[in-house]
């Protein structure tokens, strides 16, 4: 009864007009920013976040979560079409997606990928319904030393699931916890790495590192790799699936969406290694395995369904434990942060209509997708058509007005400038931007219940491995950070993620 007590609330809260509108518009913007290759949920969230500083908390972040599982329906549009996919987890439907398109069979394909997704989306919803309040209690009874160990796992975790250097990953995770210690020390108030500059005295920015390493940054390297984009290859026609495809769907989408309800929790990319779990293991026990690669409607389905649920599922690590999964949730965690309200468990007990209304908002936005994407699938695909020269200047312009108008301090713009030149200078070290803000975010978590549980314990580190629950997270830590740099291992992740490239 409390479940439905609560979902009475979320649904309340979540088909106010404004809820309403808002989330329509953020699944419509996510789905265009989907279709769009080269910008991506990331970089759209950062640079709107000034703009929902206004507006209220659970408007905003439903607005938020609707551009991000918006982008992963949008993503699989121009994968399918164009063999242009739109967003990194969609990168594996266009094996078979494209296929499926030259041979004129587009329809079936998008109405495969859209069903699997709703379907996904929908089931994964009800997990993080059912699964989000127990972990909250949980995570209640957490001290700072199981914390402190918990956001180092996370952190860890993070790495070893992302594709790149581990070595490069982990400086990057550095370099963020170092930028989260700008500005006044937590306890004493003295101001530490500031270099005299009385605007760090408050800390660096948040929505300044997020604007300039994911938009600025993501603007910069698509300039320097511009490339022309195919025109569509012809009218969609017959929509719905055969019974032999409907038949052929089923179980991929059933097992898509384990997988990736499963994965998503995880920290790192969860939505792209699930959508790559799930092909793999559809192409293993498929009976028509040489149809893989030339267009098996599986390949569609079953990764479709997998990096949606998944999409769904990366909140519940946000939701119990203030914990982002990836760079999206951690610029949802400064959009709490912002709103003045603590991401965590407490959240739970404390705003209970924010946290229901925000579940409740994903199966309306479920519902929107569906509606907006196979009827509306030929104005998407001539977004395609709009040079990038006209759409970078528009995309700058709004960074920026955006984010001088939180403060309208000249030195927020400065600095997306400085954030900017530094993620694409990165990027061209081979260096993934992403640990970086996930080290920004969780820095100063990490560094507080550092220093809580030291002084609770009189200076004692043992308090580490003494409390159960943060020796058994530091030992798995160990553990994953071991096996990541191995090179067996290694080589595997290599091998999982070169298709996204």
């Amino acid at each position: 009864m409390d479940l439905l007590s609560n979902l009475q609330l979320g649904f309340s809260t979540a088909l106010l007009a404004q809820n309403v509108l808002w989330c329509f518009a953020g699944v419509l913007l996510g789905t265009a920013v989907g279709v769009l290759p080269g910008i991506g949920p990331t970089a759209t969230v950062a640079m709107l976040l000034p703009i929902t500083f206004n507006f209220e908390p659970v408007t905003a972040l439903i607005m938020l979560a609707g551009i991000y599982y918006g982008a992963q329906y949008g993503g699989s549009t121009t994968a399918i079409l164009i063999n242009l996919p739109g967003e990194s987890s969609s990168a594996v439907t266009a094996l078979d997606g494209h296929p499926m398109a030259r041979q004129g069979r587009a329809g079936p394909a998008l109405a495969a990928a859209a069903v699997g997704s709703f379907f996904a989306g929908t089931v994964a919803t009800v997990i993080l319904a059912v699964a989000a309040p127990p972990l909250a209690g949980v995570a209640l009874r957490f001290g700072p030393a199981d914390y402190f160990a918990l956001v180092l796992f996370g952190l860890i975790v993070s790495i070893a699931l992302a594709r790149g250097s581990t070595l490069k990953a982990l400086a990057m995770i550095a370099l963020g916890v170092l930028l989260g210690t700008v500005g006044q020390d937590i306890y004493t108030g003295t101001p530490r790495f500031t270099l005299g500059q009385r605007e760090l005295f408050g800390g660096i920015d948040f929505v300044s590192v997020a604007v300039g390493m994911f938009g600025i940054a993501e603007i910069l390297r698509n300039l320097e790799n511009e490339r022309d984009r195919p025109a569509l290859l012809g009218t969609v026609a017959n929509l719905w699936p055969t019974a032999e495809d409907r038949r052929r769907i089923t179980g991929p989408i059933l097992r898509g969406t384990g997988l990736g309800a499963a994965l998503g929790v995880l920290p790192g990319g969860g939505h792209v290694l699930a959508s790559f779990t799930s092909y793999a293991v559809e192409k293993r026990i498929s009976r028509r395995r040489e149809q893989f690669g030339d267009g098996a409607i599986e390949g569609v389905a079953g990764p479709e369904s997998a990096n949606n649920a998944a999409a769904q599922t990366s909140f519940i690590p946000l939701l119990t434990l203030g914990l982002p999964a990836h760079p999206v949730m951690a610029l949802m965690v400064g959009a709490f942060i912002v709103h003045g309200i603590t991401p965590g468990p407490n959240v739970v007990t404390e705003e209970p209509a924010l946290f229901w209304g925000l579940i409740a908002s994903m199966w309306i936005g479920n519902v929107l997708l569906v509606l907006l994407n196979l009827p509306l699938i030929g104005i998407w695909v001539r977004l395609l058509r709009i040079p990038y020269q006209v759409l970078f200047p528009m995309i700058v312009l709004f960074a920026v007005i955006g984010t001088f108008s939180l403060s309208a301090n000249p030195y927020d713009v400065y600095a997306i400038a400085f954030f900017g030149l530094l993620g694409y200078v990165l990027i061209k070290c081979g260096c993934e931007p992403a640990p970086l803000l996930l080290g920004f975010v969780l820095g100063p978590l990490l560094e507080e219940n550092l220093r809580r549980a030291l002084i609770i314990s009189r200076g004692d580190p043992a308090v580490f491995l003494t409390r159960p629950i943060s020796a058994a997270l530091l030992a798995l830590t160990v553990l994953i950070l071991v096996l990541a740099v191995l090179p067996t291992i290694r080589k595997r992740r290599e091998e999982v993620f070169t298709d996204d490239d």
